[in-house]
């Protein structure tokens, strides 16, 4: 594994230069000055751009340069954003605090929070349109993480959560299956994304697809600890939201050190699957992996 510290720096690195990039993003477009705001708002708030990172991270283990694949990495952290705005939102889970700033919702209204993660949405495609790669390499990655994003993947999880939400305890087979479409299917597909754009052979992109599921099993497993164990500056949103909404939990199914256990093991998981991998690349994402659950050590 590569050092915590030069892995961290190197995370920071290339969030700075996706940070940089959005940015600019939107520079050109021609819509509402307040519509802009908003989706900058969001867009601009911070955190470490994990999932561009996968994708230019994944496509530099395969021999490509980060900055040809940015534009689609930049696209990403779009349809991850959005998703934010929506989740925050009354009518989901109602969170008043993200990244320890207002929600979307309270900084402007409802309904501009609405049209701000519809416009990064769909703004993401043109984004991944610019890519200027081989047309076909960018055209499977498009497919990749609209199959991840869609009904099938990330939106079809949240519905999963809010059918779940205050309802009766569910087996801990639903919740990973939950947590696999919600969480789980973008920070796979931002892996995969990055192995189809450099155009790699099938069997790395089998094993770049393996890893990001399991890293997106560790994640959302430390985020629920997370939600127990630490406050809400920590957090940069209101921490034991998850109890009070009546959320299905990896510790309130099966208790904190049971779940430490098992983002331990996918942890690990995510490592065995880059078993053959060698260099700075890989060790960097196998040190990503172990990070992921020590923030909730």
């Amino acid at each position: 594994m590569m050092p915590a510290a030069e892995m961290k720096s190197l995370l920071a690195a290339r969030g700075r230069t996706v940070e940089a990039f959005l940015s600019t993003c939107l520079d050109g477009r021609d819509m509402p000055s307040r519509l802009r705001q908003a989706m900058l708002y969001s867009l601009m708030a911070g955190g470490k751009r994990l999932r561009p990172v996968l994708c230019m991270s994944a496509a530099a283990l395969c021999g490509l340069d980060t900055e040809r694949v940015l534009p689609f990495a930049a696209a990403i952290e779009m349809i991850h954003t959005y998703s934010l705005i929506h989740d925050d939102l009354p009518a989901m889970d109602n969170d008043d605090l993200r990244r320890g700033k207002p929600s979307n919702h309270k900084a402007f209204d409802e309904a501009t929070a609405i049209l701000a993660g519809d416009g990064l949405l769909t703004d993401a495609f043109l984004m991944m349109c610019a890519t200027n790669l081989p047309p076909e390499r960018v055209l499977a990655a498009v497919r990749e993480l609209a199959l991840a994003a869609g009904s099938s993947g990330m939106v079809g999880g949240q519905e999963w959560d809010m059918l779940y939400t205050g309802g009766p305890t569910i087996e801990l087979t639903q919740l990973r299956t939950m947590h696999a479409m919600k969480t789980g299917a973008l920070l796979r597909a931002s892996c995969v994304c990055g192995v189809l754009l450099a155009g790699a052979q099938e069997a790395v992109r089998d094993a770049l697809s393996a890893y990001g599921a399991a890293l997106g099993v560790a994640f959302q497993i430390a985020d629920d600890i997370l939600d127990v164990v630490a406050d809400t500056v920590t957090l940069g949103k209101p921490s034991g939201s998850d109890a009070a909404q009546g959320k299905n939990t990896y510790p309130a199914l099966v208790g904190l050190e049971r779940s430490r256990d098992l983002a331990r093991a996918q942890a690990d998981a995510a490592c065995a699957a880059l078993a053959g991998f060698a260099g700075p690349e890989a060790d960097f994402l196998r040190s990503l992996a172990d990070y992921t659950i020590h923030r909730a050590a």
